[in-house]
């Protein structure tokens, strides 16, 4: 987990030359707009995603640790235990062996990355369009010395036009293509890279089947959603699949692992709520320590410490979780439908 002091030093040299605060301001108008109610995103949205992720990534560093992704949860484990497990259940459903060539297919500051590589032996190519996640990733991946197994691509997972055909013997995609703006192309893409029969773990957020598109209060969490998480919509989970089988995947399993019937005892949103559910549980998701924050940010952004702005920031990030709170506790939403697909031999 950051400290606070990190966090200082990656936001000033993320935003050196450049006003966060405006940044910041220029990011929420262009949110309000596109997910005003109406017609859904006119805006450039890869863009937008891109900069939400520029912007914030070091304050989702401070909250929620290397592996910037949901888990199931149970109260014997901590948040972190958790998320590790259910890296080592990926690992296990791809069915890794040392020496394999791995994608990494929106690889953020390469949390699951470097456990993959750990664990697996295997090599792994991250791709991420964010400057400012993969400088990040590049600092902690050398601080692993797990340097010399893993490489990096800066492009969009919608175009990976840099790597060969059949590069690659699996890949995986946490919490990526869920911001595609087109699922099919982006799994299309993926399945290009990929070696004939390659399997494909995959984690993504969706509406499950509790949404009521008739029901408002559904819909307006909906759109506090996807503005907060900058999504262009939020799939079905047959939508998901639908999208595999359009790119010539074969879903051999879809799971909504946010439940208690796969193991998730604890609401997966819970550290977003309070400090219990799970053990040694950081307060630093809850409500009073996210306002918490956005105050001491005000004042230490006053100390030059942190940039003008930062606290815009943490206010933004609170509104996120917010929202997914609501999303998990009305069951109309889920960070957990994981699935394993198999590219036609």
């Amino acid at each position: 987990m950051s400290s606070i002091w990190q966090v200082a030093r990656g936001l000033k040299m993320s935003y050196r030359g450049s006003d966060l605060r405006h940044r910041v301001e220029q990011l929420n108008d262009r949110l309000d707009e596109t997910y005003a109610p109406g017609d859904g995103p006119a805006a450039d949205h890869a863009e937008t995603a891109t900069e939400y992720y520029d912007i914030c990534s070091h304050l989702m560093i401070y909250g929620w640790g290397e592996s910037l992704h949901f888990a199931p949860l149970t109260p014997e484990e901590s948040l972190e235990d958790s998320k590790l497990r259910h890296q080592h259940l990926m690992i296990d459903k791809l069915d890794l062996h040392e020496g394999m060539s791995v994608i990494d297919v929106g690889c953020g500051i390469g949390g699951p990355m470097r456990t993959v590589v750990r664990e697996a032996g295997v090599r792994v190519t991250g791709i991420n369009s964010s400057e400012v996640q993969l400088a990040r990733a590049r600092e902690l991946t050398a601080d692993s010395g797990l340097g010399d197994m893993i490489d990096y691509v800066e492009t969009s997972f919608m175009d990976m036009s840099a790597i060969e055909d059949g590069s690659y013997d699996r890949a995986y995609a946490i919490e990526s293509t869920c911001h595609a703006p087109d699922k099919v192309g982006a799994f299309t893409e993926i399945s290009r890279v990929l070696k004939p029969g390659a399997l494909l773990w995959g984690q993504e957020m969706c509406l499950t089947g509790t949404f009521d598109p008739d029901n408002t209060t559904h819909q307006e969490i909906k759109r506090e959603l996807m503005r907060g998480i900058a999504l262009k919509k939020i799939a079905t989970f047959a939508e998901v699949n639908q999208a595999l089988e359009s790119a010539g995947f074969e879903v051999i399993e879809g799971i909504d692992r946010g439940t208690a019937e796969y193991g998730s005892t604890t609401p997966w949103y819970q550290p977003m709520e309070s400090r219990s559910g799970t053990a040694r549980n950081t307060p630093r998701g809850t409500p009073l320590s996210r306002r918490l924050a956005i105050g001491a940010a005000r004042f230490v952004e006053t100390l030059r410490i942190l940039p003008r702005g930062t606290a815009e920031v943490a206010k933004l990030l609170d509104r996120t979780a917010n929202a997914y709170v609501a999303g998990g506790k009305t069951g109309i939403f889920t960070p957990l439908y994981c699935f394993v697909a198999r590219k036609s031999p």
